[in-house]
């Protein structure tokens, strides 16, 4: 008796092949979404857990004025602290050659013989530095590597107003530092960007700090509290300059790489969540089909004495080998996507070794889950199966019951052709089937619209970020505030064209419960270099009454506009005032905070005081203006935005790049999917009734005509419920990855929905004319046999 089931489940296999491989393909593309996502993403934790651990990354950090190297022994004492290392860290304007703009790099002390620190170093190439000799220099590798520098290279450097020529040692990596970023950017700039580390003496001497230091990093003792911990270290570096301590959560490179980490796992969860949901709605639909045409024999395999149990076992068995080779190669192709996603992450994460490895769970997991797709998919038509009675399956089944529709009692029958009318009864009388079908189209090009609307909310970042806010060509950061002197003076430079100034203020920002550390950046009146534009690309002006935040940070602090806020300086003199919330932005990057630079003064009670400029750059004297720049001691850096957008172009969107494709590949290969079941199980439905047709005279295009008109109306109103489960789709995912560094904005363009109409329409005419070749090798006599 089994192996008669076995022979049956072999000739249902073959019978329905191409809709299982239809099938399987959609599996395919959920198993291989879930692998290559939670692998990489697994494989990026442990990469990072580990890292940290071996290297000793801190989990508090803080930065100064300035403090004796006795005040590390207070802070060390402070309960919860484990290990307390103090360095001297400070910017400086570098001369790379070959490189016309300066470059900044970041100045951290090491020990001058090599010892385990926090934060501590892996050296990829070169030595460590010898002591005494403070011309040596380790560079970070990701400023090597975008620099070409290798051990034994030199460059240029202003430290402290002083003009040094550095020799370059060691290609290093930390902990600290394993997304390079600089302080203000969202971006890396690798090439005019990086860390530089020094002796600890030949710092000292550098930057007159002999006996002290400017920044350190802690780590906790288990159960310590961080917040209280936190509270006392900055009670105690408060008189020497302290800006806030701030927890590893906070920690710049920690911070992007937690948000890249979050993302994928959002993804990870989410598209296979949706991609599985279409395998089960697929197996619902090629389930019921097949159960429905097989009542007859489902009625003489019980009368034969085959049990209830039997029976499920068996069209369970089907469901579940169907997607077999859907997991099988969803595996293997996520095991391929996997390892070149984390191949990919190793441009810009920077870990002394970066992994790929897939544990044996997320094997089983991705099985498991797949089949219980399957299994919910199959369920409710298996059940049906098996308890139907024997007498009952044996019979045909009876025919609706049918009644003049709309069609006929409107009188809009008498203006179509046959074939038309059969097609809108057909899809009148079996509204369910209809709207599942449609359904079905809906959601896969529901995905499709998901895929390309990403490349949409790039393209918008870009316009408002990069050409509508940012039009400068340069940014100039001081060493310390300048009074308006050094505007006047960057003005009158060669090549100059236009000058904006901003200042920029550590402050500690709190609302009830709430509160945030963040830069206050006090902007001009009226600026046109440098502009605020929210996600509508409308231009927003500070005013001069109060304080203006972007949306995630108002939303952080639990404010709204008219709200007050406790404004909490952290440098000069301190002041601590209320200030009223005058706007909320919807802007696309970071959290913000702005007031108008003269309001920005009154409240630190100082003078017309700068912290930097935006400069419009005559491209005809930019040679010769940058090299000025290299050479002014009371400039730290200077930022070029075409560099950054360069930056984006390479890392984010890159990313996102890649990503979109993938997802339009597999949605285009869903669609295909969901639109060749739909129109095969329309066949298999109306075989008999299309059979009939032709032995009455109907022509086989005027038949193929009313199977794929029912189609084509079906995929006409799957098209435009696409579109809207798409925007609601996109809203979705948004919500989900939405994240302090950057938003994607909610914006669709034509383009999206043709490709999504056109791709969908592609996948039906090809669908069509398989059905339609299927139809022209119809067998009327066997088609025709009678059931009863």
């Amino acid at each position: 008796m089994q192996r008669a089931l076995f022979k049956k489940l072999i000739r249902d296999l073959w019978h329905l092949r191409g809709q299982l491989a239809a099938t399987a393909v959609v599996v395919a593309c959920g198993v291989a979404s879930f692998v290559s996502m939670r692998s990489t993403y697994a494989s990026l934790l442990e990469t990072q857990e580990n890292y940290y651990s071996e290297y000793r990354f801190g989990d508090v950090f803080a930065s100064l004025t300035r403090a004796p190297e006795g005040i590390a022994s207070r802070i060390a004492a402070v309960p919860g602290v484990a290990a307390v290392e103090t360095r001297i860290v400070s910017d400086a304007i570098l001369d790379i050659p070959d490189l016309r703009e300066p470059a900044q790099g970041r100045i951290v002390s090491i020990p001058e013989i090599e010892a385990p620190i926090l934060n501590d170093l892996h050296l990829k190439s070169g030595r460590y530095i010898r002591p005494g000799r403070s011309d040596e220099i380790i560079v970070s590798a990701a400023f090597a590597e975008a620099n070409g520098f290798v051990p034994g290279d030199s460059l240029g450097a202003i430290i402290n107003g002083r003009s040094r020529r550095l020799n370059i040692v060691g290609i290093g990596l930390s902990p600290e530092y394993i997304y390079e970023i600089r302080g203000g950017d969202i971006f890396p700039d690798n090439k005019r960007y990086g860390i530089i580390w020094m002796g600890r003496d030949a710092a000292e001497a550098a930057y007159d700090m002999k006996g002290a230091f400017n920044d350190l990093s802690l780590t906790l003792a288990p159960n310590a509290s961080e917040d209280q911990v936190i509270d006392q270290v900055d009670r105690i570096l408060k008189t020497y300059g302290g800006t806030g301590s701030y927890g590893r959560a906070d920690q710049q490179s920690y911070r992007f790489i937690s948000n890249e980490l979050s993302q994928l796992r959002t993804f990870g969860t989410f598209l296979p969540i949706v991609f599985l949901g279409v395998t089960a709605f697929l197996l619902h639909l090629v389930m019921s089909r097949l159960i429905n045409t097989q009542r007859e024999q489902i009625g003489l395999l019980k009368a034969f004495g085959y049990r209830n149990t039997e029976i499920g076992v068996h069209f369970f068995g089907l469901a579940f080998i169907s997607v077999l080779g859907g997991i099988i190669l969803g595996v293997l192709l996520g095991i391929w996507m996997g390892d070149g996603m984390t191949t990919m992450y190793t441009d810009y994460f920077r870990f002394p070794i970066l992994t790929y490895h897939i544990g044996i769970d997320l094997l089983v997991y991705s099985v498991l889950i797949t089949i219980g797709s399957a299994a919910l998919g199959a369920g409710s038509a298996v059940r049906r199966a098996v308890l139907l009675p024997p007498a009952e399956a044996m019979r045909p089944e009876a025919p609706p019951s049918f009644k003049p529709g709309i069609l006929e009692t409107s009188g809009l029958s008498g203006y179509l052709s046959p074939s038309s009318r059969m097609v809108a009864r057909n899809i009148s009388r079996h509204p369910l089937k209809s709207m599942l079908a449609s359904l079905g189209i809906a959601i896969a090009a529901a995905l499709l619209f998901t895929g390309f609307y990403f490349y949409d909310a790039i393209d918008q970042i870009i316009d408002i970020q990069f050409r509508q806010a940012i039009r400068e060509d340069a940014v100039v950061n001081f060493t310390k505030p300048q009074t308006q002197k050094a505007r006047l003076e960057l003005a009158d430079m060669s090549g100059v064209m236009g000058v904006e100034t901003f200042r920029a203020v550590a402050a500690r920002l709190s609302a009830e419960h709430y509160s945030k550390k963040s830069a206050i950046i006090g902007v001009e009146s009226e600026p046109d270099l440098h502009r605020i534009v929210d996600q509508n690309s409308q231009v927003r002006i500070v005013s001069p009454h109060g304080l203006a935040l972007s949306r995630a940070l108002a939303n952080r602090l639990g404010v709204s506009k008219g709200s007050f806020v406790t404004v909490e300086v952290l440098e000069g003199r301190r002041p601590v005032k209320r200030v009223e919330v005058t706007s909320i932005i919807d802007e696309l990057m970071g959290m913000n905070a702005y007031m108008n630079i003269r309001t920005l003064n009154r409240l630190m009670d100082e003078d017309d005081i700068i912290s930097g400029a935006y400069l419009r750059v005559d491209s005809r004297g930019e040679d010769g203006l940058y090299d000025k720049l290299k050479r002014i001691p009371s400039i730290s850096g200077v930022g070029m935005p075409k560099a950054i957008l360069e930056s984006f172009n390479d890392t984010f969107a890159k990313t996102i790049g890649i990503f979109t494709s993938v997802l339009v590949l597999f949605s285009s290969a869903i669609v295909f999917g969901v639109v060749y079941n739909a129109a095969r199980i329309a066949l298999s439905e109306r075989g008999r009734e299309l059979a009939s047709l032709r032995v009455l005279g109907f022509s086989k295009r005027e038949v193929a005509s009313i199977l794929l008109g029912e189609q084509a109306v079906v995929t006409l109103v799957a098209v435009p419920s696409g579109f809207v489960l798409g925007v609601v789709l996109c809203a979705t995912m948004n919500n989900l990855v939405d994240t302090e560094l950057m938003r994607l904005p909610l914006v669709f363009t034509i383009r999206t929905f043709l490709i999504t109409g056109v791709i969908v329409t592609i996948a039906s005419a090809i669908s069509a004319l398989l059905v339609t070749l299927r139809l022209r090798g119809l067998d009327l006599i066997a088609v025709l046999k009678t059931r009863e």
